[in-house]
């Protein structure tokens, strides 16, 4: 089972620490840290080791200059709007930028990436995360603008169990894409199931839907679902998905919604009780997930 663990940016002087446009470190996210970043010309962070991996994706509308130092390795050249750096855990690092810096940085756990190894049956000892100086990669990129997307949204119950999902799909693509050893993953066939009998199957996905209806009002998160489930964070997204053809974040909303219009045609309550029971954090929260699943708003259902 992955791990989630805290991160915290490394410590630098007051002066020379970047200040973030925009954080996660207040939303409840686990294990990652997601911030957004817009620096003047000339910054200069002085060397320093993060305890994370550290994969930072250039926002910047216009191509501008950066010097890097990472560990022995050094790189001078133009960086623009989706290209990459990735950097190791516990190497120090540095750099400056001649433009404006504008780019999104997400630290991640060495001992999360370390679990997630292990459950790809990576051996530990082997595990060697390589760096990377202005990488273009359409699949980490979309995956890091996912988590920026989600960022914005705040700190729904929703968006801390979409975020540990991208977290367990960014791990695997690190090891996958950056890693100097290959993931061998557990083979599961037939959904939440395994191999195994169809009824063992139908068990686990019942059990997996009726801890959800039994916490919809509550934070659930993908740890939960997985243990649930018995099989890894790792492997669990994906499996719920073949089962039911949807992930679990979309799962959770489509069954917040459904209780919602259960609730608006039962009952008397105020549609801002109705939101909370739900488990959205605010009535205009369940509005917006209202319409895009029906078309309608909370008040107009109920009169329908």
């Amino acid at each position: 089972m992955a791990k989630a663990s805290k991160i915290n940016r490394p410590p630098l002087p007051q002066t020379d620490t970047p200040v973030p446009v925009i954080s996660s470190e207040t939303l409840g996210w686990q294990p990652l840290l997601v911030e957004e970043f817009q620096q003047p010309p000339g910054r200069t962070d002085l060397p320093a080791a993060s305890a994370g991996h550290s994969i930072a994706l250039c926002l910047a509308p216009r191509p501008y200059r950066i010097h890097q130092v990472i560990g022995d390795r050094r790189y001078t050249g133009l960086y623009s709007r989706g290209d990459l750096s990735i950097t190791p855990a516990d190497i120090p690092a540095s750099y400056h930028a001649e433009g404006h810096d504008h780019y999104l940085q997400v630290l991640m756990p060495a001992q999360f990436l370390l679990s997630v190894a292990q459950e790809a049956s990576v051996a530990p000892d082997r595990l060697e995360l390589v760096t990377e100086f202005r990488v273009r990669d359409p699949q980490l990129e979309q995956i890091l603008m996912l988590l920026k997307a989600e960022l914005y949204k705040g700190g729904s119950g929703i968006g801390r169990l979409y975020a540990e999902s991208l977290a367990n799909v960014l791990a695997a693509h690190l090891l996958r894409e950056y890693s100097s050893t290959q993931p061998h993953s557990a083979q599961y066939e037939g959904g939440l199931g395994g191999s195994a009998k169809q009824t063992l199957h139908e068990r686990k996905l019942l059990q997996v839907s009726e801890y959800i209806h039994a916490h919809l009002d509550q934070d659930i998160k993908l740890v939960d679902l997985a243990n649930v489930a018995s099989v890894s964070q790792f492997h669990f997204s994906r499996l719920f998905k073949q089962s039911t053809g949807l992930s679990p974040h979309q799962y959770l909303l489509q069954q917040r919604v459904e209780r919602a219009k259960q609730l608006l045609k039962t009952s008397q309550l105020a549609i801002a009780k109705i939101a909370l029971q739900c488990g959205f954090n605010s009535q205009s929260h369940l509005g917006k997930a209202f319409r895009d699943a029906t078309g309608m708003t909370p008040k107009d259902y109920r009169k329908f």
